[in-house]
């Protein structure tokens, strides 16, 4: 009896579990090409290629379920803008009939774009005329909320607290209208209120996002113990040439998003972003520790290492559709760092230092829509980074000329000086006045985007001391 053949999206499932990942890629463009995928199942296909690092099938696949409702459609230019394609998601929404187009969750989607490149003003009045249509929205008033400043009385701040009780409310949105009147509070000077409502939004997203310290501390030491000199000699030598992405890396609100503005500053650079496509390239490793870089060293592969190196910057092609140098300040690749400096032996990176108060601080009170669970508590934000304390002074002390150490105090005290360190340090050409003339055209895809969009000032340093008070509990433990 004749089997018949397996789905390509089966086929590449089974790919992705031997660590072949190209051979996966290879098997969902045959899935879209070939493949009988029905209407509904287009979303795996997409959340599939997304994971594995190819855009370009995870758009096709997106675009083609979005003749359906308007949550395909979000879903879509979402993706779009994950991907650094925010002028493509406006031009898609343009063409759209009007009813798409003034629908309240779009008009958000618009209004969350045109703020990625700085036009505060367009934004407020998108957001304003999704409130108008769906006044209840909190993720809509929390974004409102990021992008202006409020005085005691605003009837804005009014607006959002007469929503605090409003039931059957999801807890990240709850937790969003807790994060805006967080800031609303504070922009009025009401620090004892904004600090409440910064842990109340803390609270409920920690409830959906509990932050595993003991793995993670149990991953960063099993890192240290393994990633010796000594070990770091049994790898292979790699073949890759030259320098591919300049890495920023550094702490949550560390000042990395300033720094890649000030890189992309330069012409040598053409972009960058949260790339964490690092990671994707490794999946060959199937596990990505030391033990898992012996065995995929051992599967045959003429250079292991190298060919890790041009899958990455396959990745980067993907993703910027441009061969020229790009900022890769992708969070959370403290683990990595072996890795990469051992796949791309000319690559370099700039480590951003900030005070750690600051630091916590400006973490504790950030509605981060995804991931770094460890920013909703105070203690656990204090046991991380005393991990990434561990992390940095490990890698420093074995790549010490490849790591540059970036204090962001000084970064923005002496902004020419260092823009021209950052050169160096990277290799680029010297161009005076990067960051005097930071990109405006560019969208910013971070939660530092108003920030990095205003001039370089120094009014950040020591802010929390205005919560000095409420910040025992980070001192208590960080310290200890």
């Amino acid at each position: 009896m004749n089997v018949p053949p397996k789905p390509y999206f089966t086929q590449a499932l089974e790919a992705l579990k031997r660590g072949d990942r190209r051979a996966a890629a290879a098997l969902l463009a045959k899935e879209l090409q070939y493949g009988n995928t029905a209407q509904k199942n287009l979303p795996p296909v997409a959340q599939l290629a997304a994971h594995i690092g190819e855009i370009e099938l995870a758009l096709e696949a997106s675009r083609r379920w979005t003749p359906g409702s308007i949550e395909s459609l979000l879903g879509y230019w979402a993706m779009l803008g994950t991907y650094g394609r925010s002028e493509d998601a406006l031009a898609d929404i343009q063409r759209q009939p009007v009813s798409v187009r003034e629908h309240p969750s779009v008009l958000h989607v618009r209004a969350t774009i045109v703020n990625q490149f700085g036009r505060v003003d367009d934004a407020q009045e998108l957001f304003r005329r999704a409130l108008a249509k769906m006044p209840n929205a909190m993720q809509t008033w929390f974004a409102l909320a990021m992008i202006k400043k409020f005085t005691p009385g605003d009837p804005d701040l009014l607006a959002m607290e007469r929503l605090e009780h409003v039931p059957g409310v999801p807890p990240e949105v709850r937790a969003s209208l807790y994060y805006g009147l967080g800031k609303a509070r504070e922009d009025c000077g009401d620090v004892d209120r904004a600090f409440d409502y910064y842990s109340k939004g803390a609270a409920l997203i920690r409830m959906t996002r509990p932050f595993d310290l003991d793995g993670h501390r149990a991953e960063a030491e099993a890192v240290i113990r393994d990633f010796t000199p000594s070990n770091l000699e049994k790898l292979a030598p790699s073949g890759f040439e030259g320098q591919r992405s300049l890495f920023v890396t550094g702490l949550a609100r560390s000042g990395t998003t300033l720094t890649e503005q000030m890189l992309v500053g330069n012409s040598a650079v053409a972009d960058g972003a949260e790339l964490n496509v690092f990671g994707v390239a490794l999946i060959p490793l199937l596990r990505i520790n030391y033990e898992g870089a012996i065995r995929y060293q051992n599967s045959g592969a003429e250079d292991p290492w190298g060919e890790i190196a041009r899958d990455y910057a396959h990745l980067l092609d993907l993703r910027f559709r441009s061969p020229d140098l790009v900022v890769d300040k992708s969070l959370g690749q403290t683990l990595l760092t072996g890795l990469i400096l051992h796949s791309m032996p000319d690559a370099r990176i700039a480590w951003l230092k900030r005070n750690p108060e600051d630091v916590a601080l400006s973490c504790f009170r950030t509605y981060f829509t995804a991931g770094l669970a460890w920013t909703c508590s105070l203690t656990d934000i204090a046991d991380y980074m005393r991990v990434e304390d561990q992390m940095f002074a490990h890698w420093k002390e074995l790549f010490a000329d490849r790591i540059l150490v970036v204090p962001y105090e000084d970064l923005v005290t002496s902004p020419a000086e260092w823009s021209e360190q950052l050169q160096r340090h990277f290799g680029l050409p010297i161009e005076a006045g990067i960051e005097a003339s930071l990109p405006k055209d560019r969208a910013v895809r971070t939660a530092s985007v108003t920030q990095v969009k205003q001039p370089i000032s120094t009014a950040r340093i020591g802010q929390s001391a205005a919560f000095e008070r409420h910040l025992k509990p980070f001192r208590d433990r960080y310290y200890a």
